[in-house]
């Protein structure tokens, strides 16, 4: 009996301390918006790089495609 009491007294007073706490931490919106700008750059700079290095074997004399 002593394991529920203390068992529902611990849920209680942390249910308590979460109603009190007002700040409950950020919106998942802006984190969404943020690793979708950071994918956008990285696509962009993993193109850019792609097209630089087919760039540079192209210019290879008698280059010939495997």
């Amino acid at each position: 009996m002593y394991l529920y009491t203390y068992l529902h007294t611990a849920v209680v007073t942390r249910l308590a301390e979460l109603r009190r706490e007002a700040d409950r931490g950020d919106s998942p919106v802006p984190t969404a918006v943020i690793i979708f700008g950071l994918v956008a750059v990285a696509m962009a700079v993993t193109t850019l790089a792609l097209t630089k290095a087919n760039n540079w074997m192209n210019a290879i004399p008698n280059n010939t495609a495997p």
